[in-house]
């Protein structure tokens, strides 16, 4: 329990941190770290929507992520349910090859990515971020949908192929509903992934109207490190709605059938 605890809050401290020098003075010097807040300047919060249109940002990230998240977990869960069903030593190899996929540097994929995009006439666009979620976005997931559908008995899969259900009805209404806590933290990692890119908008966007927030926050960092409150507050302002997903949907996957079991073979 003590142990769990100062894990805890090693990680809660820097958030708290961060928070407390949000509310801060702008302009004012950080000397040392501050475990209150001198003053309660919420309008920092207010002043970095009129010092960059993190408004546009923000609308721009809602839009990424509201449209990448479902098409990953679409694909992502077909893919893993079709691996599943494999024969053993096709699905031997498959699986090999994704954790291949998995260790390639996601740098290596930044030309032929941007390449693919300038054939399809898709860069400077919201959907140059959006079209990896159309492979997956990222072979783990694959792997976390596949060794999810492998912990469902082969017995379940059998008996609805016995009563004429095709590939997709035991897909959508036998296997999905079974692994819900795969799909919920597939969502919140899918979310994690895209709202924080900031890679993706500085190769494959040049018109400032599509930035997203990790390009605003960037630019309200080149304010100047004089400027902590307004730079702390981005930061919040950006970190605060992974919190709340993660807060809302801890239920679902920190379960003894959390994602960790996963792991497990059968």
């Amino acid at each position: 329990m003590i142990v769990a605890f100062t894990v805890a809050l090693i990680f809660i401290l820097p958030l708290y941190w961060a928070f407390i020098l949000s509310l801060g003075e702008p302009g004012a010097p950080i000397d040392t770290i501050q475990w209150w807040p001198t003053a309660f300047n919420f309008g920092n919060f207010s002043r970095i929507f009129t010092i960059v249109p993190m408004q546009r940002y923000l609308i721009n990230s809602l839009l990424v992520v509201s449209a990448a998240v479902p098409i990953t977990l679409f694909f992502a869960s077909l893919a893993g349910f079709g691996l599943s069903q494999l024969p053993a030593f096709l699905r031997s190899q498959m699986v090999q090859l994704t954790l291949v996929l998995l260790l390639i540097p996601s740098a290596a994929v930044w030309l032929f990515r941007y390449q693919i995009l300038n054939w399809l006439g898709l860069l400077d666009s919201l959907w140059a971020l959006i079209i990896p979620s159309f492979a997956a976005s990222n072979p783990l997931f694959v792997l976390l949908f596949y060794w999810a559908f492998r912990r469902i008995p082969n017995d379940m899969y059998e008996a609805a192929r016995l009563d004429a259900a095709n590939a997709w009805t035991i897909w959508s209404q036998l296997a999905m509903p079974l692994v819900h806590p795969t799909s919920v933290g597939v969502i919140v990692l899918t979310f994690i992934m895209y709202w924080s890119d900031f890679v993706g908008p500085v190769l494959y966007i040049f018109n400032p109207q599509f930035y997203t927030l990790p390009v605003g926050m960037q630019l309200v960092n080149q304010l100047g490190n004089e400027n902590y409150a307004l730079i702390m507050a981005a930061a919040v302002f950006m970190t605060g709605p992974v919190l709340i997903m993660f807060f809302i949907l801890q239920r679902f996957f920190l379960t003894d059938l959390s994602l960790a079991n996963l792991f497990e073979k059968n």
